[in-house]
């Protein structure tokens, strides 16, 4: 089984009222699940580190336990740094950030592959869309 993951975080302010948010499709193309949240007052970082995180629970709901271990996961993000401290090319210096990759490596140790890869933003518009909506909800 292959999933591709849009996910995107943003705070107005930053910090700000944030939001995360995330679609999830098959290996057709077709969105089999999505997620958006509002996250209170936090960065863009942390939000952006929220939205896969949220992304890969709800996909964890969906993929029986049997199968996981054989499900590879491609997670596009715009957002360059959370990219880069996955593959290792960044470190993480923030102590919330840290927590946050920390929660995030759980995640994906459920799943057989993970994969990261930058995206522009232009190709990440769905996500996008879901990480304004949660902000503009907290209004």
């Amino acid at each position: 089984m292959h999933y591709t993951i849009h996910a995107d975080g943003g705070a107005r302010g930053n910090p700000g009222p944030a939001g995360a948010g995330a679609v999830i499709r098959d290996e057709q193309g077709s969105i089999v699940a999505s997620v958006s949240k509002f996250l209170g007052r936090r960065t863009n970082n942390f939000a952006e580190y929220e939205a896969v995180i949220l992304a890969l629970e709800a996909l964890e709901a969906l993929v029986p336990e049997e199968k996981r271990a054989q499900t590879e996961v491609l997670v596009k993000m715009d957002s360059e740094l959370v990219v880069k401290q996955m593959l290792g090319v960044y470190r993480v210096k923030h102590p919330v950030l840290q927590v946050q990759q920390k929660k995030l490596k759980e995640r994906i140790a459920v799943f057989g592959t993970v994969t990261f890869t930058h995206v522009p933003r232009a190709q990440n518009k769905d996500a996008d869309f879901l990480a304004n909506e949660a902000m503009d909800s907290a209004r």
